[in-house]
């Protein structure tokens, strides 16, 4: 069972998320290049951390090989993600980024053979409410949205996965791997990239100074300690509260971006009608999972009341 510690924790989590695309945006080189040295440099640190804890390294091959296929699939959001915060804003790619919960309402029960919970699936509705509110004025930015919401699609689908490897592998050792994953699967999509989307067809990765100093903390601080801690999280909390959680993050994430890049100014009230709507579904999720399961075990103990009134 989680406890009040281990939700702390997820917000605090939650709150360096919100930091990661504007340091995404922050840093001059493009999102598949950054994506690679962020993953390459996130790969080394956790290979370092396993060694010196002694934490079980070796899989097997096919455990390995599995769980870098999700790296792949983070690569893809990450890819995604970035290029979002800097075709459209901050903002938008974060409020696309809380369709999370709706995705996973719908494939988690798939996946795990479950009964689809119609609570999850009305809060999940209203996440796509409160968008509605904030962005019904910004169909502009409609490349942007698409990116945001394709990755949260991605994200959803690999926290689905890692909720389940976290309960058999240890986080670290999985966030490793995956992290080499990412890394591998960004540089197997160089020559397609080069090929149509990079500018003058060719790879940049020209950092400054500054740039160095975003990018450590990007990788260190926002992937291998927030990504690892997100992984342990999973053997306590269930996806989709992870994911419900999760809708926070474009809160945080647009009040920081706010400061930083006064997007504050581009902001209508909807915006602030629209971040209600994500908190409510948030803070409403606990109330109503909770009676929701004692629905349940009252509908459960039902039948076995009914005998025993019989005999």
């Amino acid at each position: 069972m989680p406890r009040l510690k281990d939700f702390i924790e997820l917000h605090f989590i939650i709150f360096l998320w919100g930091f990661t695309a504007i340091l995404g945006k922050l840093i001059s080189i493009p999102a598949v290049e950054l994506v690679s040295v962020r993953t390459l440099i996130a790969t080394l640190a956790l290979g370092a951390i396993i060694y010196k804890r002694g934490t079980p390294f070796w899989l097997g091959s096919l455990n390995i090989l599995k769980i870098m296929g999700v790296g792949f699939l983070i690569a893809a959001h990450w890819i995604l993600f970035f290029t979002s915060a800097r075709v459209a804003s901050v903002s938008i790619c974060l409020a696309g980024m809380a369709t999370c919960s709706l995705w996973t309402a719908i494939l988690e029960p798939l996946v795990s053979k479950k009964q689809i919970k119609p609570h999850e699936v009305f809060l999940a509705l209203l996440i796509i409410v409160g968008l509605y509110i904030i962005f019904r004025f910004e169909f502009d930015h409609a490349l942007g949205i698409l990116m945001a919401v394709s990755a949260a699609l991605l994200a959803s689908v690999f926290t689905i996965i890692n909720s389940k490897l976290a309960k058999v592998h240890p986080s670290t050792t999985i966030t490793c791997y995956e992290m080499a994953g990412a890394c591998i699967g960004s540089v197997i999509f160089y020559p397609l990239y080069t090929q149509f989307f990079a500018e003058d067809g060719a790879l940049n990765f020209c950092l400054t100074g500054r740039d160095w100093v975003y990018l450590l903390l990007l990788s260190l601080v926002c992937t291998v300690y927030a990504y690892t801690a997100s992984v342990r999280l999973m053997q306590k909390i269930s996806a989709y509260a992870m994911n419900l959680t999760v809708n926070l993050e474009p809160v945080y994430g647009i009040i920081l971006a706010w400061f930083i890049f006064n997007e504050g100014e581009k902001m209508s009230t909807g915006f602030y009608y629209g971040a209600g709507v994500i908190l409510l579904s948030v803070f409403v999720y606990p109330i109503l999972d909770a009676y929701s399961e004692r629905q349940n075990k009252l509908k459960k103990s039902l039948p076995n009341d009914v005998v025993i009134g019989e005999d």
